[in-house]
């Protein structure tokens, strides 16, 4: 059952999906809202079932410039701070034989490259380094909504310009050194809502 997250670090790395909003907030850096931001990620457990967990502590930062390919996009996850439900089975995960998450505290994605697919959707091809090991991936995300919060009329936390994205990818866990035999590809899902720096 070592199925693994792998891919939820990603789940950060979907955060890239905002920089659709590209020339609508030119050269503006957008940070996620912890209490917004879920990363999920889920694996076929042998075939019979859909099993799903979540990285708990996620952050991300987004730069939209004028020119939607000089966009970037960071995003750091606390490999730690899994939860699939089953405590036994998040122990597991965070020990040598998967994430190690003493040796190797963070799991990061950095943007290479965007490319604009549709209207408010994109691929964001970047960096993801897990477990020590540095891949190329693609998120393909939308904007699912830009600018002001509804909730600025009510709470003063939410004034100011806002995005919110869903992204998508699939990872090879065992690309990483992460478990000692493959579950099948990991789907890592990404939604946030992220507030312009002020």
């Amino acid at each position: 059952m070592q199925s693994f997250k792998s891919s939820a670090p990603l789940k950060l790395v979907a955060l890239a999906s905002m920089l659709f909003a590209g020339s609508a907030f030119a050269d503006a850096t957008y940070l996620t809202d912890q209490g917004h931001t879920e990363v999920r990620f889920s694996w076929s457990h042998a075939g019979v079932t859909i099993q799903t967990g979540e990285f708990e502590e996620a952050s991300g930062k987004a730069t939209l410039a004028d020119d939607l390919e000089n966009s970037t996009l960071e995003v750091t996850i606390n490999p730690a701070s899994l939860d699939t439900g089953f405590k036994a089975l998040d122990d597991e995960l965070k020990t040598e034989a998967f994430f190690n998450v003493e040796t190797y505290p963070e799991i990061t994605f950095k943007s290479t490259s965007v490319v604009k697919t549709g209207e408010a959707t994109m691929d964001v091809v970047g960096d993801l380094t897990m477990h020590g090991v540095t891949k190329e991936v693609t998120l393909q995300g939308e904007i699912t909504m830009q600018g002001e919060h509804p909730l600025g009329g009510t709470f003063d936390y939410y004034k100011g310009e806002w995005i919110a994205i869903n992204a998508t990818t699939e990872i090879d866990h065992q690309a990483f050194g992460i478990g000692p035999f493959s579950t099948g590809p990991i789907t890592v899902e990404i939604v946030s809502e992220m507030k312009a720096e002020s």
